[in-house]
């Protein structure tokens, strides 16, 4: 990234959401796009609400910038309530002191790259000189400087984001939302572009609530990730804790390729537990609700099996299955197990000699399976 002589300076600030609920009413039917929603969001972390079309993830975030009024609970932004239906508090959104990048940038086609920056300081009537001083920085630290006389029409989509991204960070906001603003870019722009956002976000200090669907977007780019269902919050925590140590089935499954183990705890010993599964004994460490004869789901993703060529010291996790289908992706052999009536989704490496119908011993670390919440 390009020295910056000069920070933009944003005063962040954290969000705290109790209790709100929204409705929509569709051909005379209630949808319930928010349901009791509470969540507290850390100032100057990258915060991702990560879930499927139609959770209410987006719902959420126009709440907060107050595109959308909720029906009750109350919304406050660095200590000041900005919205509550038991105070009747409304603050306007041009008054919550956000801003906004959407999906489709929203660039005006008629305007240069300075003037698409511009914009929001000349709504406020900013001197002239000041607008120049603050988008020449702006633009100096998103990699845009000497872009200014640019047509917006005649820019790459990775520069479009960019400049939306500008226009968002020139108003010095407390927070800047982002409603899944990288889902019109091809795949390798994509992947380039969420390094920089990633880069540009922690380097500001800001407070960032970003949505998306992809959960390698979310993985990638956030501090924290709470994830969404049916309008409710099922789980919040650190990119990790969500991919490695779940604690719900749904979770464990939409957040990346999950092998759920279907199995009744037979005993605890310490940390483990020992369960009786449809592919035999597991031994995985213990959770919260792993009582012995409590039905468990158990979580093992498919870079953590292993083909065991050899004799090993392990005495724990091994499995006798056939493969079934085997694909070559490049860097390994993406295949499917069959270990009894149960199909196992692996990452095999592509170094190893093996063909479909092959019979292969499988292997999984004790520490790399988890339990789940049913």
């Amino acid at each position: 990234m390009l020295p910056v002589s000069e920070p933009i300076r944003c005063l962040s600030m954290g969000i705290s959401i109790e209790g709100l609920n929204k409705d929509y009413f569709s051909e005379g039917k209630r949808i319930r796009a928010l349901d009791d929603v509470n969540i507290t969001i850390p100032s100057k972390q990258i915060f991702t609400l990560l879930g499927p079309s139609g959770c209410g993830k987006t719902t959420l975030l126009r709440c907060i910038v107050g595109l959308e009024t909720p029906d009750s609970g109350e919304i406050t932004i660095g200590g000041e309530v900005v919205w509550s239906s038991k105070k009747g508090i409304f603050v306007p959104p041009e008054k919550r002191g956000l801003n906004m990048v959407f999906q489709t940038y929203a660039i005006w086609p008629h305007m240069n790259v300075f003037d698409n920056v511009a914009y929001p300081l000349q709504t406020r009537k900013e001197p002239k000189k000041d607008i120049i001083k603050k988008v020449e920085k702006t633009l100096r630290f998103v990699q845009l400087e000497g872009f200014e006389n640019r047509p917006a029409t005649k820019l790459s989509g990775g520069q479009q984001q960019r400049v939306a991204l500008a226009r968002a960070l020139v108003a010095e906001p407390k927070v800047i939302l982002f409603d899944e603003p990288l889902s019109n870019l091809d795949a390798k722009l994509r992947e380039e572009t969420r390094k920089e956002l990633r880069n540009f976000l922690t380097e500001l200090k800001i407070t960032a609530v970003y949505v998306t669907h992809d959960r390698v977007e979310a993985l990638a780019l956030s501090d924290a990730i709470a994830v969404m269902k049916s309008g409710k919050i099922i789980e919040t925590g650190s990119p990790k804790k969500i991919y490695f140590n779940s604690d719900h089935q749904f979770v464990a499954d939409f957040i990346g390729r999950a092998n759920l183990i279907e199995g009744k705890v037979r005993v605890v010993e310490e940390s483990y537990a020992i369960i009786d599964s449809q592919i035999g004994t597991i031994t995985c460490p213990k959770g919260p609700d792993t009582a012995p004869g409590s039905a468990v789901s158990i979580c093992v993703r498919p870079e953590f099996i292993k083909v065991m060529e050899k004799d090993t010291r392990e005495k724990r996790n091994i499995f006798r299955g056939k493969v079934d289908s085997l694909v070559f992706v490049g860097d390994a052999y993406e295949g499917d197990i069959i270990i009894g009536d149960t199909r196992l989704f692996t990452r095999i490496e592509s170094t190893l000699d093996i063909s479909k119908g092959n019979e292969i011993t499988l292997f999984f670390d004790p520490d790399h399976c988890f339990v789940l919440s049913k």
